[in-house]
């Protein structure tokens, strides 16, 4: 079993390089989605401070 084969909804257990490499995968996401919507964030307060001048 490989990362590119292995399915969630499989009924056989991931080996524990699988699972690692999966979560390595899913924190690089969420830490690529985190630095986009804080990057929005600061952006609209940015934005929202240069309209109340």
């Amino acid at each position: 079993m490989s990362i590119d084969t292995y399915k969630l909804t499989s009924m056989e257990e991931p080996t524990d390089e699988v699972l690692s490499q999966l979560m390595r995968e899913a924190a690089e996401e969420a830490r690529e989605t985190n630095a986009q919507a804080t990057q929005r964030y600061f952006d609209e307060l940015r934005q929202a401070a240069a309209n109340i001048r």
